[in-house]
């Protein structure tokens, strides 16, 4: 059945190559995989428009670099660590539904709970007059809705990244994911146009919530059905097209970290990581600023974040048909380098809006439209085309990046850098700004610090080329071993 599979793979032709290449003998292994990541993909989108929404509306833009930077990377490091321990004291599946069912209890938590009692739970430090303190503060102030925040980030590292990603990888050989990455996005991506339509329908965050505890008992039943009914079967899963059978490392925690951070093909997979996440913070807070100016109130500010992942489900699905065919007929370099020029293209003119804001604003009102409205749907367009790519591209290239090494770096190094490595990435861009408006030019406002941080975007952009040169070198490397 592998061979048959195989040479299946190798005749693809016609439509069904360039919109739907995958054969009826492995729609009962691609459909629920498929289906797993688009409830996890939903819940990803719905807790993000409803934790940008609670913190935007009620501390301000302002806090979310340092959010990101004093709590979202704390709480990652320490997913990672405990994600460690889990992975060398229970098995895959083991670790995979205690890490599932540790993210439901805390949304039922939420609803049930922390939400509804968040006026009482807050707390109040009055009388401090640093600014410093005060904006470093705030979030702790505010802590339910700070808790709510650091677990929606988790959400998309540890299970989207780390936990499904990991698992793709463990049962999917490397050439029929050049086939299946593509279209499990295509598919998976139809949840961001339903979960834009909840946002911008659904005002009670208890339903919100709710919902995302129930895709997760979802998830779990997926996984338990797929490993149970569907990879018993060699004609659905064979170990040794996806592996070779070794004798198993264990290395102790430190260990692996060494051995990971040694590791130079590790190491452009952490930058193109890192300089991702730098560069789409550094848009999308001071974006997200301007948003909360033409939509002010909570409800306004998720029905505007429902009306983007509506927009990034649809460009998504486009960019998933292109990149499936970008992924099968053209090299991984020019697969990968895709996203970093959308990134700075559509960056860069987003900046000029902000930079050349006064120079624009009569030419705008002169044409019946507010600057405002501009800047923010040019922001709504960089993150659409920016996801958009991300999601059909850059996820696929860099998990195909993963498939020839071995089971330690695949795993243990897989984890330190999604979940690191993307929380540092955001961190970074975060610490740009929590810099910028603490330390260095203290009073300020990130508008009128746009042409720093426009600098600083170009030059990540420019490192993020670098590393997808270095990486396309050492996995040309690395796949031809691994064929052999």
């Amino acid at each position: 059945m592998a061979n048959k599979a195989k040479e299946e793979s190798e005749n693809l032709s016609g439509w069904k190559a360039v919109v739907w290449p995958i054969y009826p003998s492995e729609l009962k292994k691609f459909l629920p995989m498929a289906l797993m990541l688009m409830c996890i993909l939903f819940n990803y989108s719905v807790l993000r428009g409803t934790k940008d929404s609670l913190v935007v509306t009620s501390m301000g833009a302002e806090a979310i670099p340092t959010l990101k930077l004093w709590f979202v990377l704390p709480g990652a490091v320490l997913f990672m660590l405990a994600y460690s321990k889990l992975s060398s004291a229970f098995s895959k599946n083991a670790v995979f539904y205690i890490i599932v069912s540790f993210f439901m209890a805390y949304f039922l938590l939420f609803a049930a709970v922390l939400y509804p009692c968040n006026e009482i739970l807050s707390l109040n430090f009055q009388g401090i007059e640093s600014k410093f303190l005060k904006n470093l503060l705030i979030p702790v102030e505010g802590w339910v809705f700070s808790s709510f925040y650091v677990m929606s980030e988790l959400w998309g590292s540890a299970m989207v990244s780390l936990m499904f990603w990991r698992f793709a990888n463990d049962v999917t050989p490397l050439k029929q994911s050049k086939r299946f990455y593509s279209m499990f996005g295509f598919i998976a991506n139809i949840s961001l146009v339903f979960s834009g339509t909840i946002l911008n329908t659904v005002k009670n965050v208890y339903v919100i919530t709710g919902l995302a505890a129930v895709f997760c008992l979802v998830i779990i039943f997926i996984y338990y059905w797929l490993n149970t009914y569907v990879l018993t079967d060699p004609q659905f899963f064979n170990p040794d097209e996806v592996k070779k059978p070794k004798k198993k490392v264990k290395l102790s925690l430190g260990e692996s970290m060494k051995y990971i951070f040694t590791s130079k093909y590790l190491g452009f997979i952490v930058l193109l990581v890192v300089c991702y996440g730098v560069s789409i913070n550094l848009v999308e807070v001071m974006w997200k600023g301007q948003a909360k100016l033409l939509y002010p109130t909570d409800a306004e500010f998720r029905g505007f974040m429902g009306n983007l992942q509506i927009w990034t489900g649809i460009a998504t699905i486009i960019f998933m048909l292109i990149g499936a065919n970008i992924l099968r007929t053209c090299s991984w370099f020019t697969s990968a380098i895709v996203t970093p020029a959308m990134i700075l293209v559509t960056g860069v003119i987003f900046f000029c809006c902000i930079i050349f804001k006064d120079d624009l604003t009569p030419m705008v009102n002169h044409a019946g439209f507010s600057i405002l409205g501009i800047i923010t749907s040019v922001g709504l367009l960089q993150n659409v085309l920016g996801k958009g790519v991300k999601y059909s591209l850059f996820d696929a290239t860099k998990e195909m990046s993963y498939i020839p090494l071995d089971d330690e770096l695949k795993s243990k190094g897989k984890a330190a850098v999604d979940v690191i490595g993307g929380r540092a990435g955001k961190s970074g861009g975060a610490l740009v700004q929590f810099l910028l408006l603490n330390v260095i030019f203290v009073g300020s406002s990130l508008v009128q610090l746009a042409p720093i941080i426009t600098l600083v975007f170009v030059g990540i952009l420019l490192l993020w080329f670098f590393a997808v040169s270095g990486l396309s070198k050492e996995f040309a490397k690395l796949s031809a071993d691994h064929d052999k």
